[in-house]
């Protein structure tokens, strides 16, 4: 679920066994620590760049087997080393990132879905790792899941987004509808933006429907909680649809009564 500004982690919850709560934390303060530098602050594109080489510096020394500079990746390591967990997840992310730095817009979906399979994907994947249940076809569940997490966030906060200058919106599919980047900045939600907007959540709800399956492979409180990520993801675009696509105005949140919904929409083979 959302949390802070790494959107697609569910970092530590009350579901999340206590063994695995501390590695967890690890990774997320990694990738928080990244999308920060991406994202937060008054830096030039330039100096988020070069933060974002040294934390690929960093990365190298663990690659390499030498010991990290920093607390951060100290801990990491340490991590890495215990869960032997991949690092070209981490690499992904760090390119993610800085694509963010450089890349403000996407000509179709096939790009986006290129920069998803880097910045949201290697986190359900390190998850899978970590619980052991890394098999072909669950990484392929986890992708399918983490990607419509992304697209998700993107469709709730295209008006904030569009206040740092991005649009995750697909340019060809923005002219196929009829909409412009100037209705954006207006906060015109009209029938042509209704349309854009029902085709994005219909296929971000079909990809969620696609991985919905690692829900009931995964058992115990793993298997709860990825069914209650997958309740909320749902939860958000039905909010959505009932704000009649009017983001700019009635951006989804989910209140205590959703959690409740979720809770008992998360029961096993629900879907």
């Amino acid at each position: 679920m959302p949390v802070d500004h790494y959107e697609n982690f569910p970092v530590a919850s009350i579901l999340m066994p206590r063994r695995l709560r501390k590695p967890v934390a690890a990774i997320y303060h990694f990738a928080r620590a990244a999308d920060d530098i991406a994202d937060e602050g008054d830096l030039s594109d330039k100096e988020r760049l070069q933060q974002l080489d040294a934390f690929r510096d960093e990365l190298n020394r663990i690659a390499g087997e030498e010991t990290p500079l920093t607390p951060l990746f100290q801990n990491l390591a340490a991590t890495i080393r215990e869960y032997a967990l991949p690092l070209q997840p981490h690499y992904d992310l760090l390119d993610a990132f800085s694509q963010d730095v450089v890349t403000k817009r996407y000509d179709n979906y096939a790009d986006l879905l290129y920069y998803c399979r880097r910045s949201a994907n290697p986190v359900g994947r390190l998850l899978l790792h970590l619980y052991e249940e890394a098999s072909t076809v669950n990484l392929a569940y986890s992708d399918a899941i983490c990607t419509s997490l992304q697209l998700i966030n993107f469709w709730q906060d295209v008006g904030k987004d569009y206040a740092i200058h991005r649009i995750y919106l697909p340019l060809d599919e923005m002219a196929q509808f009829g909409v412009s980047e100037t209705q954006i900045a207006q906060k015109i939600c009209d029938e042509n933006w209704q349309k854009l907007m029902k085709f994005q959540v219909d296929r971000a709800r079909a990809l969620m429907l696609q991985g919905a399956p690692l829900g009931s492979i995964l058992t115990g409180r793993i298997g709860l909680e990825m069914r209650m990520i997958i309740a909320g993801g749902l939860r958000i675009l039905d909010k959505i649809e009932a704000a009649n696509y009017d983001i700019f105005r009635r951006r989804p949140v989910l209140r205590p009564l959703d959690w409740v919904i979720m809770l008992v929409k998360s029961a096993p083979h629900s879907y």
